[in-house]
């Protein structure tokens, strides 16, 4: 294949569409798919038990479908799941999961910065940005359009919920609500990511019932209660289903 740099080491076992680019001195091992409009900067490494969907980007020197880092692993048939359009920074690692039955997965069109690290058995859905630095615990599950800070650092089953943002430099050891804005020593959720959510398009009379709904759980209320809207709903079976480390509380107004 003419898109395929000569010194790259590509195993024929590899299935890769005839319009994948793969840079200088990369390695594709047996049983990795690629798909059309995938581009593969110099140096990656794609191991065995990795699906790459469509348009996706790989800079220099990226690492994808590592062995998880667990001493329970048996080296079975693990796999990692990428959609389509994601970036893919510098020296950014994504590990197999422990589960055959559930790969790691990666949605589409997120943005993983150089050096973050996403480790097995977890769950990214789509849009999702992970700055420079963070580093992923296994068996996390992290929601669309979540948005993590540069050196944020993760404790292992945990959830972060969708549209949230987390300040850089935070150490995440709970559950983070959907919505809300997560950071400061000691950590807790000090408000909604209204920008974030009017960029999404949630706003007026949607925004100001999900700003309700917030105050009153700051102010100690309960979730069972509370609907209305899509946003309200999702948040509501969001904080009752099973939590193993606990979900973060409110700064007080």
């Amino acid at each position: 294949m003419s898109n395929i740099h000569p010194t790259a080491v590509v195993s024929s076992h590899a299935e890769i569409d005839a319009d994948v680019k793969i840079g200088p001195y990369c390695v594709i091992e047996d049983n990795v798919i690629i798909r059309s409009g995938t581009v593969i900067g110099p140096h990656c490494v794609v191991h065995s038990y990795v699906r790459l969907g469509e348009n996706n980007q790989l800079h220099a020197q990226v690492v994808l479908g590592g062995m998880p880092q667990d001493i329970s692993f048996n080296g079975e048939e693990t796999w990692v799941e990428i959609g389509d359009e994601n970036i893919i920074r510098e020296n950014c690692t994504v590990h197999r999961s422990t589960n055959a039955d559930a790969p790691t997965t990666i949605g589409s069109k997120c943005y993983l910065m150089s050096y973050s690290h996403v480790a097995h058995d977890c769950q990214l859905g789509n849009e999702v940005i992970l700055t420079a630095y963070v580093g992923l615990s296994g068996h996390i599950e992290i929601g669309d359009k979540a948005i993590l800070g540069g050196h944020v650092g993760t404790h292992q089953f945990i959830r972060i919920g969708k549209y949230s943002m987390i300040a850089g430099f935070t150490p995440v050891r709970k559950d983070v609500l959907p919505f809300c804005l997560l950071g400061g020593d000691p950590v807790k959720h000090y408000r909604l990511n209204s920008i974030g959510l009017r960029r999404a398009g949630i706003k007026g009379e949607q925004y100001k019932k999900l700003e309700n709904v917030y105050r009153h759980l700051r102010d100690g209320g309960t979730i069972e209660d509370q609907g209305g809207t899509a946003e309200i709903d999702y948040l509501r079976e969001w904080m009752l289903a099973p939590s193993k480390r606990g979900i973060y509380g409110f700064l007080k107004a």
